[in-house]
């Protein structure tokens, strides 16, 4: 029922909802009952309450009320988060502050400082990507900062980003791929950071739906093609491991699901496979009940290499040396009696909470409110030691270095007293010396790998032991900027670098001085930067510098600016000819205008029209028709054609945005495209004649080029062909399966 109250007014204990609302509350209230060990109902129902009321008659891209969005978004903190009943109340309000009338203080005053905190972290979150200039380095630190304040507030908004991208269809095309995008390349990884594998499979798996359809559709039919056997295997494959541990006595739950689309996909590219090759697409999973201990899932390992045959290369144990965000598990992989290699997690059941929801359990699981699990302290403390770094002065710079922590694969190394330290993978003892402490990094000017001279640029190895000599003054190498893979060794590298510059400039302006004081010129700042801009420098910092290392003759200038003060101030008629900026709305319509005319082959409908546009297919991905794509407006005005799994839009979409428009293809497209296929086989007489037998009079495809190797009796191809569209690729690569000695056969990356 409708309440002409304002909302900041409204008795939310009083307050009647109409049958449709109360049975939306009284789900959540179900869904919280079930899964958090305390909930306030009357504080969740006061707070669905001001979250329909104020939300009311606003609506979503969907077309449905907005208020789902926030109750969605509270059912996931409940059930598939499950930390408290103050952030499910958090959730529901979360949109309130920054979208509706009610204010922090409302939210205060109706349900404490600690929800009204929490909104405010998340609300400040909310501006990280919003715009990719200098000020988001510091909205990225806020959002840090919040971590570190209260985990509570990047959970919510995890479970935030995960609704918005289950509903992400009901978006244009060019706004799917943005969120897409920026979700795979910071919210994914970090919730990795975080542990929450459950979430981060799934947003990478809803983003890869976005970004490669194609690729997503093959590989989720492929896997409902396989169910039946899968399951069957997995189920042969338990039961002996199960009537074993039966007999032992151990209490526990054995389950085996195949691995998340996006990784599966991630490994054909990375070994360059079909998916028919790619063997382990399932873990087996063994979770021990309590009270059983670490040292159950050793006598359960024992168990299970007594009955197969395990892989040792292919064996990490988690749980002596657990990863840095509290994974705690046995990995083992092991051979049948059929030669099929099954990959076996072994973990108990706190590890298995842990390992689902990572931080969020780490957080539930802590004692008292100062206390805390080890795990969420070091956690904490990581990000404050990214804080507590120099900020660098671009943004994308910090953000990117931050990125590149998040994912990267882990080593272990030791101090020489053998206190154990992680480090991303491709460390070197540089980043290690600053691991240790910045001063150390500074200093450093050798070291010893496992008692060994080593040189600061080597990779470290997992087990290595590492010791640092330092000097008695800053050793900084800027060249070591691109030897260092940690935020930290790089943030300080690179002020340092910032620091010689500006000394460097310094000199090249007093190099300046002294001559202008010879000449007796004089000459304004103002006009200094108008003179280094039509010599071609960003500005007059980057002129001193030029000058100040020799690059660039301060006589040079002091002809210019004599020349300048000779003739009077600039014609501002000058001024007057240089075209206005064009704004970020203008930008599509005006390059798009400016280059309608000139392709005959209307292969491409942009922005829902079949128009004129000059287009052309981006070499670094090869498009053609049937894949899924977007265009890039250049600065020319012409489209340039990229597959929307490409590397290179993403980075496009991120940093140049508002050029990013919709294409898709034409229906009738009377044009030859560039396609590849790879083809692995035995290397007999005559293979190569076949192959080409059947591209040119069975499929009557012309081949632009073979490219093929061969080594122990088995050779590797790679076809360029030319094409009509997808249908045609994959029309070659299901004959050429069908060649005698052929092993696999497909589209080339």
């Amino acid at each position: 029922m409708a309440d002409t109250k304002t909302t900041y007014d409204i008795d939310l204990d009083g307050y009647v909802l109409d049958p449709p609302q109360q049975e939306d509350l009284d789900e959540l209230l179900r869904v919280c009952r079930k899964n958090l060990e305390e909930v306030d109902e009357n504080l969740v129902s006061r707070a669905f309450k001001l979250c329909y009321v104020s939300h009311e008659g606003i609506e979503r891209a969907s077309g449905e009320p907005y208020y789902y969005h926030p109750v969605a978004v509270a059912k996931i903190v409940a059930s598939e988060i499950n930390i408290d009943d103050v952030s499910v109340v958090a959730s529901l309000l979360h949109d309130t502050v920054e979208d509706t009338e009610v204010t922090l203080d409302d939210i205060k005053e109706k349900f404490g400082d600690t929800v009204s905190h929490l909104i405010d972290g998340v609300t400040k979150i909310s501006g990280v990507f919003k715009s990719r200039n200098t000020k988001q380095a510091e909205t990225f630190m806020k959002m840090l900062l919040s971590m570190a304040e209260d985990i509570r507030v990047v959970l919510i908004k995890f479970a935030d980003r995960l609704h918005n991208m289950r509903t992400i269809q009901h978006l244009p095309r060019e706004k799917q791929m943005q969120k897409a995008t920026e979700t795979m390349e910071l919210y994914a990884p970090l919730a990795h950071r975080f542990g929450l594998f459950n979430i981060k499979s799934e947003l990478e798996d809803l983003c890869f739906k976005v970004i490669d359809p194609n690729s997503y559709k093959f590989i989720a039919r492929k896997l409902r093609e396989k169910k039946e056997a899968r399951e069957a295997f997995i189920e042969e494959f338990m039961d002996p491991i199960d009537e074993e541990l039966d007999k032992q006595g151990f209490t526990f739950e054995m389950k085996g699901r195949p691995k998340h689309i996006y990784s599966i996909f991630r490994k054909m590219q990375r070994q360059q496979k079909p998916f028919e090759e790619i063997y382990d697409l399932f873990a087996i999973r063994i979770i021990l009940e309590e009270p059983h201990t670490k040292e159950d899932c050793w006598r359960v390992y024992s168990i299970i290499t007594d009955w197969y045959t395990p892989i040792p290369k292919r064996f990490r144990d988690f749980i002596s040396v657990p990863k840095a965000n509290g994974y705690q598990s046995l990995h083992t992989t092991v051979i049948t009696k059929k030669g099929r290699k099954v990959e076996v997690q072994i973990r108990t059941r706190h590890m298995d909470d842990i390992a689902e929801k990572g931080v969020a359990a780490h957080w539930k699981y802590k004692e008292g409110k100062e206390g805390g699990s080890e795990t969420l302290e070091k956690f904490v403390h990581w990000v404050r030691d990214v804080l507590d770094n120099p900020r660098p002065d671009a943004a994308t710079e910090f953000v990117k270095d931050f990125q590149l922590n998040l994912y990267q694969d882990e080593i272990y190394v030791f101090t020489p007293d053998g206190e154990l330290r992680t480090l991303p993978q491709g460390a070197t003892p540089i980043d290690f010396a600053f691991d240790i402490h910045s001063e150390i990094g500074e200093r450093a000017i050798a070291a010893k790998i496992n008692g060994k001279m080593a040189p600061l640029r080597q990779k470290l190895d997992i087990g290595d032991q590492v010791e640092i000599i330092t000097g008695n003054k800053i050793n900084l190498n800027p060249d070591w900027i691109n030897d260092v893979v940690t935020h930290k060794a790089k943030s300080r590298i690179r002020q340092y670098i910032k620091q010689k510059e500006r000394q460097t400039a310094d000199e090249g302006r007093e190099i300046w001085e002294k001559r202008a004081k010879r000449g007796n010129i004089e000459i304004s700042e103002q006009d200094l930067t108008r003179i280094a801009q039509k010599l071609k420098f960003d500005s007059t910092q980057d002129l001193f510098y030029d000058i100040g290392k020799g690059s660039f003759d301060v006589n040079e200038l002091y002809d210019v600016v004599k020349q300048f003060t000779s003739k009077g101030r600039i014609d501002e008629k000058e001024d007057e000819d240089k075209p206005a900026p064009v704004t970020e709305e203008e930008i599509q319509e005006t390059y798009i205008n400016a280059a309608r005319s000139i392709s005959d082959d209307k292969a491409l409908v942009i922005n829902g029209e079949l128009t004129n546009v000059k287009y052309s297919y981006a070499n670094c991905c090869n498009p053609i028709p049937g894949d899924d794509v977007m265009g890039f407006i250049s600065r020319t005005g012409d489209v340039k054609v990229h597959r929307s799994n490409c590397k290179n839009i993403h980075h496009l979409i991120q940093t140049d945005g508002e050029r990013i428009v919709d294409v898709s293809w034409a229906k009738n497209i009377d044009s030859k495209f560039l396609g590849a296929v790879k083809v692995i086989g035995e290397d007999r007489v005559g293979m190569i004649n076949d192959i080409t037998d059947i591209l040119s009079k069975s499929l009557e495809t012309n081949m632009k080029s073979i490219n093929v190797n061969s080594d122990s009796g088995m050779f590797e191809g790679i076809l360029t062909v030319y094409v009509d569209d997808i249908d045609h690729l994959g029309r070659i690569v299901n004959k050429l399966q069908n060649v005698g000695g052929v092993k696999s056969v497909f589209r080339y990356e």
